[in-house]
Formats: C-alpha cells, structure tokens, sequence
C-alpha cells in the first residue's frame, strides 16, 4: 500500500484520520451507553492516534519512531499546556474546537491514553507498509 519510494498513503490516511475522528466524537457523544472505561479513555487515546496519523499523513516519508516521536511531543505539549491557565487561552479552551483540541485539565491518565494511541498508530502504520 506504500508506493516504490516509501510514502504513505495520503488517501488511507485520510480515509483513518476521518474513521478516528468520527470515533473519537462517538466515545464523547455516546458516553453514557458506552462501558465506563472505554467512556473514560477511548476519546484520548483515539486523539493520540489521530495526531501520529495526521503526521503521518504530512511527513509521508518520515520514519514511524521520527511520526511517533513527533506525535508523543506534540501531545504531550498539548497536555502541559493545560497547566497554563490565563483569560485568553481559557476562553479558548471554551469554544468546541479550542476544547477539543487544548483541553481543559491536566491529567497522567491522558499522557498514557496519548502513548497508547500513538502505539495502536505505529502498529497500523507497519501493518499497511507490509
């Protein structure tokens, strides 16, 4: 499914950024019929894998560890950021998208939800390579 030169799939990935993020606002939307611990993490740890897709999906030829890597920083900075709470980024926390994609609190069990996503992107990421 990867090309001669080794670039991923700007259609498959598009076509699995736009599943996760259907998923992703399901888990939010459907909380309350869904098992308490996939309500709990599935909407953050499918945000971690729509971020190592999404690099993917921009930096075709990099390396899976150099997409994870990148995707591990970019969430994790996302997440600390939630520490800073002035009036302007907190107004922007407020609206649907800047609470989608800054959040709101800072949690440990979001980091591991980020990582296991990422994981879960790696492993699709070489199931399609092969």
């Amino acid at each position: 499914m990867i090309n001669s030169n080794n670039k991923r799939n700007r259609v498959i990935y598009g076509i699995l950024i736009l599943v996760v993020i259907f998923l992703g606002l399901s888990s939010r939307k459907f909380y309350s019929i869904i098992p308490k611990f996939i309500g709990e993490y599935a909407g953050d740890t499918l945000w971690g894998l729509m971020i190592f897709l999404m690099i993917g999906f921009c930096f075709r030829t990099y390396s899976i560890r150099k997409v994870a890597v990148m995707a591990i920083i970019f969430s994790y900075s996302i997440e600390i950021s939630q520490l800073y709470h002035a009036r302007w980024i907190d107004s922007v926390r407020h609206t649907t998208i800047g609470g989608l994609i800054l959040g709101f609190g800072f949690l440990w069990s979001d980091l591991l939800c980020y990582t296991a996503g990422i994981v879960i992107g790696t492993c699709i990421d070489k199931v399609i390579k092969n």
